[in-house]
């Protein structure tokens, strides 16, 4: 037996598990993504990485811009497909279209949920310093990232590891789970738990405000908010009205007022320990190791920079 599939996801991050059910016993009905963006003025039109997949593989591709149309609401009914899988598509699926798949729609989600509900779970996870994280694969409801877990994986967070390196680790446990779940849905041998409602937190979408480093943190927060926000939006500082995205660091066990230089090598201290710039990038410029950045910039022992 098969299931017939309907999958919506976007980024990178989805693509995996679209492989995954693409390799299996399944059919894909149809791949749902977010419209194509457009760059350098409208000359470049950019499809997402799953609507560039889905295309390579021959799949039917449906891109509205409102899901939440009597069209689309039509096309999809007419589907009828048995199970719906949804990650990291970025729409909210509207209350209506809950009802058109036989056995749900099952969205991958990277977090432990209750914890972590919401946009932004891996930046927030790493910001929070917390020391796991995984994926659970829940039923939707209509209640944001609410609904009733089947299955959870656990991985350890590294205190260096970046939001880049941690989505790719996270993206392919989704897809390892993924085929595993939807058979037992289909053999009607799996359990949904009752989320915990109580324990519940919100990773809320990143803001750009946010990357800016507070030097008067700990070193192991302002290091948690560099490889969070690594690649998007990104840490800064600003020194002399320049502004400086940091892309690497590391904890050394220096101390000094916060903020101030500690030496010639772009080591800055926090209210405890110190943290020493890898990689930067200055404001209009490239990416550079710091080494080769301040053979071009001198921020000396003893500058203050915000």
């Amino acid at each position: 037996m098969s299931q017939k599939i309907v999958f919506m996801g976007t980024p990178e991050f989805s693509v995996p598990t679209l492989k995954s059910l693409v390799n299996s016993n399944h059919e894909i009905l149809a791949v749902y993504s977010q419209p194509a963006s457009k760059a350098n003025r409208g000359q470049k039109i950019i499809l997402s990485s799953v609507e560039a997949f889905a295309k390579g593989k021959s799949l039917r591709i449906r891109t509205p811009f409102n899901l939440d149309t009597d069209e689309e609401y039509n096309f999809f009914k007419k589907l009828n497909p048995d199970i719906v899988i949804v990650i990291a598509y970025g729409k909210i699926i509207p209350k209506r279209f809950l009802s058109l798949s036989k056995n749900g729609f099952i969205n991958v989600h990277a977090s432990l949920l209750p914890k972590w509900r919401g946009a932004a779970p891996i930046q927030r996870s790493i910001m929070n310093l917390d020391k796991e994280t995984g994926i659970s694969i829940m039923k939707i409801v209509e209640e944001l990232d609410a609904g009733p877990v089947m299955h959870q994986s656990k991985i350890k967070i590294n205190e260096n590891i970046d939001t880049l390196t941690l989505s790719k680790v996270l993206s392919q446990l989704g897809a390892k789970s993924i085929i595993d779940s939807v058979n037992k849905i289909e053999k009607k041998e799996v359990n949904f738990q009752e989320q915990n409602h109580s324990q519940a937190t919100y990773a809320k979408k990143i803001s750009k405000k946010e990357g800016k480093i507070i030097w008067n943190d700990s070193a192991k927060k302002v290091l948690g908010k560099i490889n969070a926000l690594n690649p998007n939006p990104g840490a800064w500082f600003s020194y002399k009205e320049q502004r400086y995205k940091v892309w690497k660091a590391e904890i050394v066990n220096q101390v000094g007022d916060a903020g101030n230089t500690l030496d010639n090598k772009l080591t800055v201290a926090c209210k405890e320990q110190a943290i020493k710039i890898l990689e930067i990038q200055k404001e209009g410029k490239s990416r550079q190791q710091t080494e080769q950045f301040l053979l071009g910039n001198k921020i000396k022992k003893g500058e203050i920079i915000d």
